[in-house]
């Protein structure tokens, strides 16, 4: 059985009515822009501009360079080189980098200006001034918004000028889905993607504008295409699993983010035997193998990140890693928990798989709650509690870990762990026999749950908490609410096998009642 998100009319017609056309593509996409360069600097420069609509920051700074040494007062060289250091979804800047780019070109924004030929090239200096200024970054991301705004306005046949004013409309969302801003970027995209279906941006912040269960049949054919346009590029093939996820394609999850980890490999020479297994792409794909009921090819998948994990581990306790997805140890802990929770194997190899995390709070956090979630589905109510007290000493430190982080105050991970720590007290208190205590707290946790934004990807917090209310309501034969708790679950997780199994259980049981 399949539940669908609720989808408008709209939507469903919109999804159905567009169609994509395959055409040849370079490795990175294709991108016309024009400019002032020299002839000799344009290759690296268009390229360079097709990997950074990739957000292949490093290989597109790399080509940035090259046209500005090729061409040394090629203006839009340097403003590529600026561009690179801002990952407007990753929350991520890097001011002084991108200060000393722009300098190289010309010492100070008035010297600038006066340097640029064209109009259409000081247009664009200038809103990266605007991105780059003095002022707390949020600010200075509304501003640069406004800019390109504006830009795009003053040359609305600008193909790039459109797609980084999308850009730069989520990247004033602060990292925290607003559903006006981005059906805003989405509107300006739409009409280009299909005028333009081989621009690597337009594909790719189509994905991110409409990477949700509601929104993702607008992007389904920009995620069919965009890893046609950029076969080179990782973070194009994972892409396009923000859609396949959003609506439950299972199969399609896999394939991309497959190909994604491959992608990587090729780049980097990585051998898969020894590393690889762990990250952002990883942890798709592991929930994918476990969507698709590919527990072994799962396990390993975790296994292979815990010797990374083990291998890394000193490095990244002594930096204060805090980022699943470029921290082994992290992403470890997380894929472990997952798949206890989605295997319901409390006893197996990957629950008994340990790492050092130090004084980590964010992992230490993690590794507690993999203990209390094994030792909650053993029947262990005092393993569990001792889970669940170094839980509740954890919490307090986790705001300052995220702060070092970087992570936006209104950030919706800030978050996450409360509802977790939650839903462990629910699973103590269902071992325990105290079923009212049980069913309160998983509906406190879903209550806490529903105050977040959709976040794209697996389900975070990991267990859905109305699946797992769902799933105590169920124990009770409280049918009629564990239905509507299970339907609840798949509006934020559509299509997720375990929350359609509980349905069917309970669907099942019903029908046997009314006979």
């Amino acid at each position: 059985m399949r539940i669908a998100p609720r989808l408008s009319p709209l939507l469903l017609a919109f999804a159905v009515l567009c169609s994509t056309a395959a055409s040849p593509q370079t490795d990175a996409g294709t991108v016309s822009f024009a400019n002032s360069g020299s002839p000799a600097a344009q290759p690296a420069f268009l390229h360079g501009l097709a990997l950074l609509h990739n957000f292949e920051y490093g290989a597109a700074l790399a080509d940035f360079q090259k046209a500005a040494s090729i061409d040394p007062g090629f203006a839009m060289a340097y403003w590529g080189e600026a561009m690179t250091f801002n990952h407007p979804i990753w929350m991520e800047q890097d001011r002084t980098a991108a200060r000393a780019a722009l300098n190289r070109f010309a010492p100070t924004p008035e010297a600038r200006q006066a340097k640029a030929p064209t109009q259409r090239e000081k247009d664009y200096l200038a809103a990266i001034e605007t991105l780059y200024a003095d002022g707390a970054k949020p600010d200075r991301d509304l501003r640069y918004a406004e800019a390109m705004e504006h830009l795009h306005k003053a040359y609305p046949d600008d193909i790039d000028g459109a797609a980084f004013y999308a850009l730069a409309l989520l990247g004033s969302a602060e990292g925290v889905r607003d559903e006006r801003i981005y059906m805003q970027a989405a509107a300006v995209l739409i009409p280009l993607f299909y005028a333009h279906p081989n621009h690597p941006g337009l594909a790719h912040y189509l994905i991110h504008s409409c990477d949700d269960p509601i929104h993702a049949p607008l992007a389904l054919p920009a995620a069919r295409a965009y890893s046609r346009i950029a076969p080179v590029s990782a973070h194009a093939q994972h892409m396009t699993s923000h859609i396949f996820l959003a609506l439950g394609m299972w199969d399609d999850v896999v394939k991309a983010n497959e190909a994604s980890v491959a992608a990587v490999h090729r780049m980097h020479a990585v051998a898969s035997k020894t590393t690889g297994h762990c990250g952002h792409a990883n942890y798709w794909l592991e929930y994918g193998y476990l969507e698709t009921g590919r527990i072994e090819q799962a396990r390993q998948l975790v296994e292979g990140c815990r010797d990374e994990a083990s291998a890394a581990g000193s490095i990244e306790r002594a930096q204060g890693a805090a980022d699943p997805d470029s921290a082994s140890l992290l992403s470890f802990l997380q894929m472990q928990l997952r798949y206890i929770i989605d295997t319901n194997d409390w006893t197996g190899a990957i629950a008994g798989l340990t790492v050092d995390a130090g004084d980590l709070p964010l992992a230490r956090f993690y590794q507690a709650a993999a203990r209390g979630w094994a030792a909650a589905g053993q029947h262990d109510p005092s393993g569990a509690h001792a889970a669940l007290s170094n839980m509740d000493a954890l919490l307090p430190k986790l705001p300052a870990v995220f702060d070092r982080a970087g992570v936006a105050p209104n950030d919706p991970m800030r978050r996450v762990s409360a509802v977790e720590r939650t839903q462990l007290a629910a699973l103590i208190a269902d071992a325990e026999g105290q079923t009212d205590e049980a069913i309160h707290f998983a509906q406190q946790a879903a209550a806490q749950e529903e105050t977040l934004p959709y976040a794209f990807g697996p389900p975070s917090p990991i267990k859905p908490s109305y699946e797992l209310l769902g799933e105590l309501l169920l124990q009770q034969n409280r049918l009629p609410e564990a239905e509507a708790a299970f339907h609840e679950a798949l509006l934020r997780a559509p299509n997720r096998r375990q929350t359609l199994a509980d349905l069917q259980r309970a669907g099942t049981r019903l029908a046997t009642l009314h006979q």
